[in-house]
């Protein structure tokens, strides 16, 4: 989960930097008598709060389905306690053997 964030983090910071290159470059005083540069300002403007909006969704959707499995490994073992147990158990024991043959 902390990798997800970090990388979402990553991304967000790296776009926003390249946002305000581009808005460095728009601000030209050159460039305010142009009629499209004001659009084209308001549409990047618009595209960077979607792509945050989209990347802060992504980021809470995958919290959610993290979270939704643990409780759903939480309530399993607490429902099979021996079952998980068990698994456990010779998940230990295949371990113990690979490492004997080394």
């Amino acid at each position: 989960m902390s990798k997800a964030s970090d990388a979402a983090a990553t991304t967000q910071s790296e776009l926003e930097r390249l946002v305000g290159d581009l808005r460095k470059l728009m601000a030209s005083k050159e460039l305010d008598g142009i009629p499209e540069i004001k659009q084209l300002r308001q549409r990047l403007d618009e595209g960077v709060q979607s792509v945050r909006d989209a990347t802060v969704r992504a980021a809470q959707d995958a919290a959610d389905r993290a979270m939704d499995a643990a409780r759903t490994a939480d309530r399993y073992a607490h429902d099979e306690p021996w079952r998980v147990a068990s698994a456990a158990l010779a998940v230990g024991a295949l371990v113990g053997f690979l490492l004997a043959r080394r």
